[in-house]
């Protein structure tokens, strides 16, 4: 091998270290009560490991209200079709899933008490296979679930002011960064939202440049085309929506 060959090497394999060693931050929004949140957990294992996650629990209600959208399982043809396309999904990837007897559920006690805990990864796992590994509702059997993750305390903690005001501030962030929905990371600025973006993130990383060029950057620019005409009776609603003030959204993460 020629001086040359050699020191191309070794800045291949330095590169190489610097990129596994220097730790990229990134923030992952969750909400127990998405069994995709739950799938794309599952996966982390094919994130790039130089990734250091941040896990943000939020309330998936809180997103839906601002953005004045419906939740997959709001819309009654859609619901069925989730939890179908859940089931296939995890017996694709090989992920055990059993469906709660209920759902949607009040996944705010649950959330709370991760907000609590910090919530570690550990935590977070095993917060999510108590739900969809189990198939457990962490509503009616929130008492379980505080067992399961080592909490004995769980009713004082998820009722006090604080705890309540950390996901309410979760909730709030999230929205002001442009999360939209659940499971969705954040790196370097850039949203990837939902349980398949896996690869995409990771395509990112060796490709920060990625959305500031080429066809990716001129999807910036597509002027927004025709817009749909709104009822008279749901431009009332959504009239109504608009005056749910910041005062009142966070009286209601309080009291849900």
């Amino acid at each position: 091998m020629s001086i040359g060959s050699k020191a191309k090497t070794v800045r291949r394999l330095l590169e190489e270290h610097n990129r596994l060693t220097t730790k990229i931050p990134a923030k992952w929004y969750f909400d127990i009560i998405s069994p995709y949140a739950y799938l794309h957990l599952k996966q982390f294992h094919r994130l790039r490991p130089e990734l250091e996650i941040e896990y943000v629990p939020v309330l998936f209600g809180g997103l839906l209200r601002h953005w004045e959208t419906k939740g997959p399982v709001e819309v009654p043809g859609k619901r069925l079709h989730t939890y179908r396309q859940s089931l296939w999904l995890a017996q694709q990837l090989g992920i055990p899933f059993k469906m709660p007897a209920r759902h949607p559920f009040i996944p705010l006690s649950a959330l709370r008490l991760l907000a609590y805990l910090g919530p570690p990864q550990a935590a977070v796992e095993a917060a999510f296979d108590f739900v969809w590994g189990q198939g457990r509702d962490p509503e009616h059997e929130f008492g379980d679930l505080a067992k399961f993750l080592g909490v004995s305390n769980a009713q004082t903690i998820v009722a006090d002011p604080a705890i309540k005001q950390k996901l309410i501030d979760n909730t709030e962030t999230a929205i002001t960064n442009g999360v939209f929905g659940v499971p969705t990371f954040i790196v370097n600025g850039e949203i990837f939202w939902g349980s398949e973006t896996i690869a995409w993130l990771n395509q990112y990383l060796d490709n920060p440049a990625m959305f500031t060029s080429g066809a990716m950057e001129s999807l910036s620019h597509v002027e927004f085309g025709v817009r749909r005409r709104i009822h008279p009776t749901e431009r009332r609603v959504s009239q109504s929506h608009r005056l749910f003030d910041r005062r009142t959204y966070r009286g209601a993460l309080c009291a849900w």
